[in-house]
């Protein structure tokens, strides 16, 4: 008990917060550079005259190239740590960000959203290993919740400077700063991050908490060339965090990519005016999207066990996504609500669901397992765009782009329920078993 209220009370145990600081800031920016393309796509229509079929597919080109780098990152995360595969995912997502501002085609807007998307596969394999890494498994979800509500702030701050950045600096401008801002963190995180124990300022109050789980399955000996994945793709575990993923993550790149565009043609609203709407929004999601590490905690501290009260909060926040059918066929504002609860809905669900990957993995597999399920996730965002696209193609035709939005947005409303059964039925508890212990061991 003693150490415990030392742990709690005494500065120099809480450096944990200051990594979940820095993990914060850099979601914030990731988000800001993937946000800014949809931003201006008001004016880039108009600049580069493309359809919504085209830039669905430079979405999908996005997607397809973060696939690929959440595969990449996630194994190179594994090897090398999250210190120097940090490092080297933001400042590759910086220059690729900057790059943007010398693009004028629709050509060159997909390479510099490929060099974009490869790069920023780093974030959430490098982030989920440094919150295994530094916080116990009962602060995890809180932890993870914490530092990815930067993806909330960076949807709020970007719809309030890009439009101000683009009609007073040029559009080029948003691209330059959002580049620069990613090299002013990585000076901070090569200064502050380290493992714990390479940490001065973390004392053995602090230390004791965050190596008190456990008791994990040894690093295999594979002369460092990180987990062995097809002893990860047999077990059933991984593939719950793998098909959550992939039917989910489409739904919030749905929102990143193509709000704006809807608030303009089924609102009539442009980026002059729906800034507010949008900001809203995102405001929403960045104050409820903490529940989703709060309730589990609550519940566990009530006496729920972690791995029911994981899935406990998973099932509510996936049915409080469902008033989302009904976005098309209310007023404005009570649509900004509505996709307000949505999206912090879904952050709080995938606060839970990256969370579940610690639960079940040993901390030497967490990236790479974290990496699959994301490749799975932009695998399923780079046909959704495209579908996006066409369909709204043909709404525009018909004159009814509402009615397609309706469609989108039923798909968006039904995918959590179908996600948690799924997850449910491929993992029933989230906890490492004995025999899969055994199965991860060489």
């Amino acid at each position: 008990m003693e150490e415990e209220s030392a742990d709690q009370t005494s500065p120099v145990a809480r450096y944990r917060w200051v990594i979940c600081a820095l993990l914060f800031f850099a979601t914030a920016v990731n988000y800001i550079d993937r946000q800014i393309l949809a931003l201006l796509k008001p004016l880039l229509d108009h600049e580069l005259g493309w359809t919504n079929a085209q830039y669905g597919e430079v979405a999908a080109a996005f997607q397809g190239s973060y696939a690929l780098g959440l595969l990449v990152f996630g194994v190179l995360v594994d090897r090398v740590g999250s210190k120097i595969g940090y490092a080297l995912s933001v400042a590759a997502w910086s220059l690729a960000a900057i790059a943007h501002g010398a693009a004028s085609s629709v050509a060159s807007f997909a390479r510099a959203r490929v060099a974009l998307g490869i790069s920023e596969g780093g974030n959430f394999p490098a982030a989920i290993k440094a919150v295994a890494a530094w916080f116990p498994k009962r602060e995890r979800a809180l932890a993870t919740a914490l530092f990815n509500s930067g993806a909330n702030v960076g949807a709020v701050v970007a719809p309030a400077i890009v439009p101000w950045l683009a009609f007073n600096w040029g559009w080029q401008s948003a691209f330059v700063v959002a580049g620069v801002a990613g090299f002013i963190w990585l000076f901070f995180w090569w200064l502050f991050y380290d493992e714990p124990e390479g940490i001065r300022h973390v004392t053995g109050n602090e230390l004791a908490p965050i190596r008190s789980d456990a008791t994990e399955p040894r690093e295999p000996a594979n002369d460092g060339a990180g987990p062995n994945w097809f002893r990860l793709l047999r077990m059933r575990r991984a593939w719950s965090f793998i098909a959550a993923k992939a039917l989910t993550d489409p739904v919030w790149w749905f929102f990143l990519t193509w709000l704006p565009d809807y608030f303009k043609n089924a609102r009539g609203l442009d980026i002059r005016h729906s800034w507010v709407h949008l900001v809203t929004i995102y405001a929403i999601v960045t104050i409820l999207s903490i529940a989703g590490g709060w309730i589990p905690s609550a519940l566990v501290r009530a006496g729920v066990d972690m791995s029911r009260a994981r899935k406990m909060a998973m099932l509510l926040f996936a049915c409080l996504v469902l008033p989302v059918f009904a976005v098309t066929r209310v007023g404005t504002w009570p649509a900004v609500l509505i996709i307000g609860l949505a999206g912090a809905a879904h952050q709080a669900w995938s606060a839970n669901l990256f969370t579940s990957v610690s639960d079940m993995f040993p901390k030497w597999a967490v990236g790479s397992v974290v990496g699959i399920g994301g490749m799975a996730g932009s695998i399923g965002g780079i046909f959704f765009p495209i579908y996006t696209g066409k369909l709204l193609d043909s709404f525009s035709t018909a004159h009814d782009v509402r009615a397609g939005y309706a469609i989108l947005f039923s798909i968006c409303g039904s995918a959590y329920l179908v996600a948690f059964a799924f997850n449910h039925a491929l993992a029933p508890t989230f906890e490492l078993t004995a025999p899969e212990v055994g199965a991860l061991d060489r």
